[in-house]
């Protein structure tokens, strides 16, 4: 758990990053989707020739949500069928995630509003589902829709590789609020989650990837 970062800690770097560097969020959003694309791509790999390699993309409004917007649109230039799922008001999307989910549709990409469960029964003809529901800042139970999806996308037999932390999972204690993704892999930035080694974290986040969003873990270290 050497160099694992707490979500004040994790929060702290982007502003850091933003603030104190002048790397405008959406860089950061940008970097991050293409590193969680990179890594999709590697596992449908070998399913392409076959006709196959689907991806499902399941999206919140927030900034998790935008990174998997980010990761789509890299999906979509890499020859790969998309489906798009996004869970929300639109009402709540942020500026970045609008901008970049603003992109796809210009692209020829289809995007589903998801109101019930039912709604997401195009996910079953994939090869792999992208969960970019929830980031690291979720505090408290999901509920509702949010509930149904990650017990539906937890029963649907497909990998899931999760954006930064399985939705659902305190990045702080490794607890699950209300429901939490099993993923097959999770695609983390600067460093892991002090969540993903603690409580029920191990089980949640299966194979863990580091990647960076511009600005390396050496940069966060050195500031200590």
């Amino acid at each position: 758990m050497r160099h694992a970062l707490s979500v004040r800690q994790a929060q702290a770097f982007d502003k850091y990053a933003q603030d104190k560097l002048g790397i405008p969020s959406i860089i950061l959003m940008e970097n991050a989707g293409r590193s969680v694309a990179e890594e999709a791509i590697g596992m449908v790999k070998g399913k392409r020739e076959t006709g196959k390699g689907k991806v499902a993309v399941v999206c919140g409004t927030g900034n998790n949500g935008g990174d998997g917007f980010v990761a789509a649109r890299h999906l979509l230039n890499a020859g790969i069928k998309v489906n798009l799922f996004v869970i929300g008001s639109k009402a709540k999307l942020k500026n970045d995630p609008k901008t970049n989910l603003n992109i796809l549709p210009k692209m020829g990409q289809r995007v589903k509003w998801v109101r019930l469960v039912r709604d997401l029964k195009g996910i079953k003809p994939s090869d792999l589902i992208i969960d970019a529901l929830f980031g690291i800042g979720l505090n408290s139970a999901v509920s509702g829709i949010y509930l149904d999806t990650i017990k539906m996308l937890n029963g649907s037999g497909i990998p899931i590789l999760s954006v930064d932390v399985p939705s659902g999972l305190d990045a702080d204690d490794g607890k699950v609020l209300g429901a939490a993704v099993r993923a097959k892999r999770t695609v983390t930035f600067v460093a892991p989650k002090k969540g993903f080694f603690r409580a029920e974290g191990p089980a949640h986040c299966g194979k863990i990837v580091v990647r960076d969003i511009g600005i390396s873990k050496a940069i966060l270290l050195a500031r200590k």
